[in-house]
């Protein structure tokens, strides 16, 4: 599948037609073994290509062609092998024509080897002469460009500590294109013999005690004897999009949910999402609602771009947007990964300001749009590729692959540096939601909102089979997380993460009670200003969900009670919650709810569900119920 799953791999090296006719050598045995040596090249057999053409070169060491096709096939395996055999041929490059060929492959290969000073003079050279080939001039101004950027910050150490995974992980001869849930339990990744044309699978790995474990084929509905590559999980690793070939090398997109332990068989996502041309590389926001992917298709900026789409109302992917020239660029943008916290951007490209081929870039989403992307510095950025690069959930780690010479590739795990450390860290909220009565798990429905905007801002569901849940709750803000489901009593939680962040996973497991006489649900989410009874406005998605409850059960009759804590004058406590009942009440009217299915009681401080002996507990025991009658 070539570039569509993993790099941009070429096994037919460029040719140029200036070589093709009129070799400088006169010895036909050297030209037999030139010719032999193209055969074993454009299959991609290098080392037999190498040889051959190393014996041409014995037979005539003025054999300059020889010298430029040997360069271009060691830039494959050995780029400083490639360097000499240039600068070799280069001596014997008697025309412009030719000369300018070698300057244009020598910067290249001077800047992928980190030669950046060597490159810069190959390339101003090159452009001294060139004046007609458009396209190339533009690459080899984007390539002095890096080169100098190169020679301005390569010795600016960002602060990286990198190393590789266990060879647990790292046990083929490829890994790449990894991704970890929120809650950093679970990694997949594509995994590949390094045969060039072996079969790419996905596996996954679970971390135990904190370590990942080996890794093990996702599905036998997903893999397959074509190949199944780069993937995104949303943040509970219960759906993926992932990105499949046929025989014919075309990809496209497709979706799988994980319901208990299996996965669905794969679905296309059809042609909102996926086109003729090469679609790859998908990355899901947390809640599985957005998407960023690769697609070679018409009407991008340059060759590879990121694009976007959203789910509509109804769960459909809308028709896939190009993100744009803040981050797309007329060169190729590849593996994207969007942060659990839906604001930062993480991507390679290697036709930004950087060292040469793909760096890792991140980019901010603001109200005004994308930000310009920021190279993340050396030593995770130098002359090598650079691809899909993970962050975890609290900012402070990252995961990517990176390539090695001889068709191998590691995954790497990297500390990030404070100057790239995201804002908005993604808190994990999970555990199990069950029924209170038989302990049976529930498929729930989970909603997270934003109390600072009234915005409900991401939808969850809880597994059907075992009743697990995990959401993100991104950036600074205070939030409310509202759990339903049909014939039960809805839950609600509260989340201050306005200060300070959660470091580890919160783990809430949830008891939701079936709707029947005397059940008792706390309304965590209505709040009042000291010492008043108005509810304030943060209050409104909690009490927008219990008019919800109340219009689906319209018999249902309840009683809405206020209750404070044991400080000060009983008889004002009385007073105070009976007028926070009544506000609730009030409310509810004004949204159509009939009088007569409404009861208000205040219990003052008769009735804590703490011991008054904590601000904590105290403030615990200032709450609203609501009561089925």
């Amino acid at each position: 599948m070539g570039k569509s799953l993993y790099f941009l791999i070429l096994v037919v090296l460029p040719a140029v037609s200036v070589f093709s006719q009129n070799l400088s050598t006169k010895n036909r045995k050297a030209i037999e073994l030139y010719l032999q040596a193209d055969n074993f090249r454009v299959r991609g057999q290098y080392a037999q290509a190498i040889k051959l053409l190393q014996q041409a070169i014995e037979k005539d060491n003025q054999f300059e062609e020889a010298y430029y096709r040997l360069g271009a096939i060691y830039e494959r395996v050995d780029r400083k092998l490639a360097s000499t055999a240039f600068e070799q041929g280069l001596k014997l490059a008697g025309s412009t024509a030719t000369q300018k060929a070698y300057r244009w492959a020598m910067g290249e290969n001077y800047l992928r080897s980190g030669f950046y000073d060597l490159a810069k003079t190959s390339l101003e050279n090159y452009l001294a002469v060139e004046k007609s080939d458009k396209a190339k001039i533009d690459k080899a101004v984007l390539w002095k460009s890096q080169a100098e950027f190169a020679l301005t910050h390569a010795h600016a150490d960002a602060g990286y500590i990198v190393k590789p995974l266990s060879d647990t992980v790292n046990k083929f001869p490829m890994q790449y294109f990894p991704v970890v849930t929120a809650d950093q339990q679970q990694l997949f990744f594509t995994r590949r013999l390094g045969t060039g044309t072996d079969d790419e699978d996905i596996v996954v790995s679970q971390k135990t005690n904190g370590r990942w474990g080996t890794p093990s084929s996702i599905s036998q509905k997903i893999n397959s004897k074509s190949n199944e590559g780069s993937c995104s999980v949303s943040a509970d690793g219960r759906y993926m999009i992932f990105v499949a070939g046929d025989i014919n090398g075309h990809t496209d997109l497709y979706e799988a949910r994980k319901m208990g332990d299996d996965w669905s068989r794969p679905v296309n996502l059809g042609q909102n999402i996926n086109s003729p041309f090469w679609d790859s590389q998908p990355s899901l926001s947390a809640d599985g609602k957005e998407l960023y992917f690769v697609s070679a298709r018409k009407g991008g900026v340059g060759g590879s771009d990121i694009w976007y789409s959203r789910r509509d109302s109804i769960g459909k992917w809308m028709r896939a947007v190009n993100l744009g020239n803040t981050i797309n660029t007329r060169f190729d943008e590849e593996s994207p990964f969007i942060h659990v916290n839906n604001r930062n951007l993480f991507f390679a490209s290697n036709g930004l300001p950087g060292f040469g081929g793909y760096d890792i870039y991140m980019s901010e989403r603001s109200a005004s749009g994308w930000q310009q992307p920021a190279n993340l510095g050396a030593p995770l950025n130098d002359f090598e590729d650079q691809f899909s690069f993970v962050v975890a959930s609290d900012g402070g780690t990252a995961l990517y692959s990176r390539e090695e010479a001889g068709m191998k590739s590691k995954i790497y795990q990297t500390s990030v540096p404070k100057a790239f450390q995201i804002k908005s860290k993604g808190n994990v909220v999970k555990g199990t939601v069950i029924d209170d009565q038989t302990k049976k798990p529930i498929e729930s429905e989970v909603e997270l909102f934003d109390l600072q905007t009234n915005q409900r801002i991401s939808v969850y569901a809880s597994d059907s089979i075992n009743g697990n849940y995990l959401i993100v709750v991104p950036g600074k803000s205070e939030y409310a997380i509202h759990v339903s489901e049909p014939g039960y009593l809805f839950y609600s939680l509260h989340f201050n993460y306005e200060v300070k962040d959660q470091d580890q996973p919160l783990v809430i497991n949830i008891a939701l009670q079936p709707i029947k006489k005397n059940a008792v649900a706390i309304l965590n989410n209505i709040f009042f200003e000291s010492n008043k009874h108005d509810v304030t406005a943060k209050s409104i998605p909690e009490l927008e969900e219990v008019v919800k409850f109340l219009t689906a059960n319209p018999t249902t009759k309840v009683e809405i009670s206020g209750h404070t804590d044991n400080v000060g004058d009983e008889s004002y406590n009385q007073l105070l919650s009976q007028k926070r009942a009544q506000s609730v009440v009030d409310y509810f009217l004004g949204k159509g709810i009939a009088q007569e299915r409404l009861t208000k009681v205040g219990y003052g401080s008769k009735s804590p569900i703490r011991p008054n002996d904590t601000e904590e507990h105290r403030q615990a025991n200032r709450r609203i119920e609501f009561k089925i009658l």
